[in-house]
């Protein structure tokens, strides 16, 4: 530890931490003082404490409030992360009081098959495993792991995510592929000779994501591919339960879904997967770690090991943020 992070440790408190948090949140002293349940004049000496420990200016005062200038906000997102942190160990000790033999905290979309099944076999291999996933897109997840909210996050390697500003500071494990499955309740269609196209399939009933969506940017270049336009969807539709419930309930509706939603559909029964050629590929999933982890906690990498054993191929690799992954955008 240098003299510069002694003195830190010497003189800043966690209180403070909470007040850059609350700082760069609120924007106003009245609104860090509400949150902190202090008086504004003891918050202002404490700001003006925390500025003297970095020797810089943090935060900026004006008719609007107070906004964190470029130090400012680098100040208050690790204060964050060393909150997130402590509230990680205050979990993680208490899990342990009450039996558990170690806690793991993983982000992952609404519907995977792979997590379920790593999940299962971590606490196979690990029996005590305390196991907590948050479920939502992964941008969002990633900012929650980097804040140092979760542990790990299982989720597509975009091309987007690849360029972000963010992807030096993140260790993504390539674990299984992915492509566009069609599933359907009814009778499967019949091509009127050889193998089934998108183009075949063009007048049916569809159901598919919003366009916003990686899903539906795949199933609209499918189309597109073949020279033909792109179906207009009878349902447009996001949620996985809606998905899978209106394929039961509507036999003559197809529905395009990526392979960890189709493989989770197929397994609770009352589907079928309509075979279609040419097969379109969507971006692989990985596992993103922390690059800045001096050390990783022995259950993530047990958890990433389950991954290993149950996704598909190819096999894990380290991908190089530097490089450009061989995925197609569509």
């Amino acid at each position: 530890m240098d003299s510069r992070t002694d003195h830190l440790v010497r003189k800043l408190r966690l209180r403070h931490l909470e007040l850059l948090v609350a700082l760069s949140e609120t924007a106003t002293m009245r609104g860090a003082a509400a949150r902190l349940h202090l008086s504004q004049p003891a918050l202002s000496k404490m700001l003006g404490e925390i500025e003297a420990c970095f020797d810089a200016r943090l935060f900026e005062r004006s008719h609007q409030g107070m906004q964190p200038n470029a130090l400012g906000a680098s100040a208050a997102y690790r204060a964050r992360a060393v909150l997130h942190e402590l509230e990680r160990a205050t979990e993680e000790v208490a899990a342990l009081k009450s039996g558990a033999v170690a806690l793991l905290r993983v982000g992952a979309p609404s519907v995977t098959a792979a997590v379920p099944a790593a999940v299962a076999e971590l606490r196979r291999q690990v029996p005590g495993t305390v196991v907590q996933i948050r479920e939502g897109r992964v941008h969002e997840l990633i900012q929650r792991l980097l804040a140092g909210e979760l542990d790990c996050v299982f989720g597509a390697v975009t091309p987007e995510l690849l360029a972000a500003d963010i992807m030096p500071r993140l260790e993504p494990v390539l674990m299984l592929e992915d492509e566009l499955h069609v599933l359907t309740a009814g009778a499967l269609p019949r091509p009127d000779k050889g193998r089934l196209r998108w183009t075949d399939l063009r007048d049916a009933p569809w159901m598919v994501p919003p366009r916003d969506t990686l899903v539906r940017q795949a199933f609209m270049t499918a189309f597109l591919n073949e020279a033909a336009a792109p179906p207009t969807p009878v349902i447009e539709v996001m949620s996985s339960v809606t998905i899978g419930a209106l394929l039961r309930a509507d036999p003559t509706l197809l529905c395009a879904v990526r392979r960890e939603h189709a493989t989770d559909e197929l397994a609770r029964g009352g589907v079928h997967r309509v075979e279609v050629t040419p097969r379109v590929p969507l971006p692989s999933f990985g596992l993103f770690m922390r690059q800045e982890d001096l050390q990783r906690p022995p259950v993530v990498l047990a958890f990433a090991e389950a991954l290993r054993r149950v996704a598909r191929p190819p096999r894990p690799q380290r991908l190089d943020a530097r490089k450009t992954l061989e995925v197609r955008r569509t």
